[in-house]
């Protein structure tokens, strides 16, 4: 049976009461923006990078993208998504048919070997750091760098090798 509305706001209330909720989402979010800021500095030369997307306590992200990318109507977005709280890199189409003609391709690869549907917002989701230590950003925004690297480059490659236009 559902809970009425009432009883998710109480809850809700008591939470913020603590002031850890709060805290946690605030710097998070700060870390995802530096983090941006940073990639766009260092990355300048292999991708363009969006602003920051707050979301709704589920997911917070940006979109980056290169001319291969904008090409094919495809970006791609740096994701810390809350509810597994680890950092993945989502493959976007820019419409509906676009997924739609990628998702056929993608979902025999590796990335989406487990999944019977597609994924609600993306082409494909790959996780970029399982458990990110934000004890130590600097290190994690490094390592985040470095697979962001790796696996667009992996991505992109399977793209060229698809023939999909």
């Amino acid at each position: 049976m559902m809970k009425d509305l009432n009883h998710y706001v109480d809850t809700y209330k008591e939470q913020l009461k603590k002031g850890d909720i709060q805290e946690a989402y605030t710097a998070l979010v700060k870390y995802v923006t530096r983090l941006g800021t940073a990639l766009s500095k260092s990355l300048s030369e292999s991708y363009s990078f969006g602003s920051l997307f707050q979301g709704y306590m589920d997911y917070t992200y940006f979109y980056y993208s290169n001319d291969f990318l904008k090409k094919r109507k495809l970006k791609m977005g740096v994701v810390l998504n809350h509810t597994k709280m680890q950092f993945e890199i989502w493959l976007l189409g820019q419409t509906i048919p676009i997924q739609e003609r990628y998702w056929q391709y993608f979902k025999t690869t590796k990335w989406n070997k487990d999944r019977t549907t597609k994924p609600q917002y993306a082409i494909l989701e790959a996780v970029l750091i399982e458990n990110p230590d934000f004890n130590d950003l600097d290190s994690l925004t490094s390592q985040i760098e470095e697979g962001l690297i790796a696996i667009s480059s992996e991505i992109i490659d399977v793209i060229k090798k698809s023939k999909l236009a």
